[in-house]
């Protein structure tokens, strides 16, 4: 007989009694894995588990660009992008930089210049048709014809040089608003040009006195306000040169860090592969190399043309512009002595001088020292010749201005007046022959400066343009350098 380990009979058949199964427990209470109910009854949903913080979009990137850095397939991806990028950015930035200054050597070279040459133009302009008035006041009522069409062709180049200046000077700018108050002082002293004139040819001593007016509106007024104007223009040229020669060193920098980049990519698949070229790669390197090369060459040509536009042009045209517009205040102030006849004087060191004929001393002194300069800025025959020709006018001027000093003050006044405007053997040719040879010592200098500034730059055409399109070129080399090795992966 079977028995049970309870001692108990088993039941018919023999088969053992079955234990019941303990349903296991979820946690240290069996409550805790029951199915929790509401007070209805309903079963409640089980609770989810608590989900991770998400990650944002940068530390997303970070985990993935981490993971792919394992592997070499990943890594080579980082590689081909840091070069497309440092491709990219150093051909951008070399097309920035190199348009800003190809920008500002035009402007050298097609505006600033140029007003520069018309703001000293219009001084030159006003100072000579002053002093063409006056040596037809001197001439009495039957005024030379000379005289008069000087004064109009100089009036004319005046009123023209302001209108061309105003159309090319921004209207909000401190140069504006100096054209416009020429523009409104030109018809005031025309009118006490015209009243001067037409009383002395009627012979009333008062027509003296509105010369006079007429000269001190030039003086104090019209010519300090062209002289302003020349200083601005000249301002503004100082900026161009400043904006066009600096060398491109962020350029430059980015230049030599995609090189280096390059260089490290192909040693570093070499040394994996033994494989001396990758074409795409090689192709990358040749396109930064030619931009490279392009930028610092042709910067440099350019700088070297508009740095010698500037030592060989810009400071001689400035020197002569000086020393024409100290000839011409010269030869007013001569002119005025005889006008005024001792009515305008002035005081110095407790002496009393003729105030027109010691302006002209000072005018004569500041001309010869300006010659002398514009002398060792000459850096050929071309622009010695004329200089030499203006100081050898000069010495002679100054004997005859001094002679004919002599005869005013002994009372031979029309002997004086010979001695200044008349014909062969007066001061007026000397004059003459000083701006004459100003003149062309002048074009002299602007020839030289044109062809300069126009070698510098042109050396910069085309260099923003080829730097961008070879830059993408050379991204694109490298993109497919480093694809080619990402193929062998797959």
């Amino acid at each position: 007989m079977t028995h049970t380990p309870s001692g108990s009979a088993a039941p018919p058949g023999g088969a053992a009694p079955t234990v019941p199964a303990v349903p296991p427990r979820s946690g240290p209470g069996s409550a805790s894995a029951a199915p929790r109910h509401t007070p209805d009854g309903s079963r409640l949903p089980a609770p989810r588990p608590p989900e991770a913080p998400r990650r944002t979009a940068f530390v997303e990137g970070a985990v993935r660009l981490r993971e792919a850095a394992t592997t070499e397939p990943g890594r080579l991806r980082v590689i081909g992008a840091v070069l497309a990028a440092l491709v990219v950015a150093f051909g951008a930035v070399t097309a920035w930089q190199m348009t800003d200054r190809a920008a500002a050597a035009d402007a050298v070279l097609t505006s600033s210049q140029p007003l520069t040459s018309d703001a000293a133009d219009i001084y030159r302009s006003l100072a000579d048709a002053n002093t063409a008035v006056s040596s037809g006041f001197l001439a009495g009522g039957q005024e030379t014809a000379a005289s008069r069409d000087r004064y109009e062709k100089d009036i004319r180049t005046a009123a023209a040089k302001l209108v061309n200046a105003a159309a090319n000077s921004d209207p909000d700018s401190s140069s504006a608003a100096t054209i416009a108050e020429l523009n409104r002082l030109l018809p005031e002293y025309k009118g006490l040009v015209e009243r001067a004139r037409t009383y002395n040819r009627q012979g009333y001593p008062v027509g003296g006195a509105y010369l006079r007016y007429a000269n001190e509106k030039m003086q104090q007024e019209m010519l300090p306000a062209a002289e302003d104007l020349y200083e601005k223009e000249n301002q503004r040229l100082q900026a161009d040169y400043a904006d066009a020669t600096p060398y491109p060193w962020a350029a430059i920098a980015l230049g030599t860090v995609a090189l280096a980049a390059l260089a490290w990519t192909q040693r570093r698949t070499y040394l994996r592969t033994h494989r001396v070229l990758n074409h795409g790669l090689v192709a990358a390197t040749a396109a930064s190399t030619v931009v490279l090369l392009w930028l610092v060459a042709g910067h440099s040509l350019a700088r070297s043309g508009l740095n010698d536009s500037y030592d060989h042009g810009v400071r001689s045209l400035d020197v002569l512009h000086d020393a024409r517009i100290a000839s011409l205040r010269a030869r007013g102030n001569e002119n005025l002595t005889l006008v005024s006849r001792g009515a305008e004087t002035k005081k110095v060191g407790g002496e009393t001088y003729d105030a027109y004929d010691y302006d002209f001393e000072r005018d004569m002194d500041a001309l010869g020292k300006g010659l002398a300069r514009a002398g060792e800025l000459a850096d050929d025959s071309g622009g010695e010749k004329p200089v030499t020709a203006a100081v050898s006018n000069m010495t002679e001027w100054k004997k005859r201005h001094g002679a004919a000093r002599e005869q005013d003050e002994k009372g031979n006044y029309q002997q004086a007046l010979d001695l200044v405007i008349g014909g062969k053997g007066a001061t007026g040719e000397c004059f003459d022959g000083v701006d004459d040879s100003l003149a062309a010592a002048l074009a002299h200098e602007e020839a030289e400066f044109t062809e300069a500034a126009g070698s510098g730059r042109d050396a910069l055409k085309g260099l923003p343009e080829g730097a961008a399109g070879l830059a993408v070129l050379g991204a694109a080399g490298a993109v497919l350098g480093i694809g080619r090795r990402l193929s062998e992966y797959r």
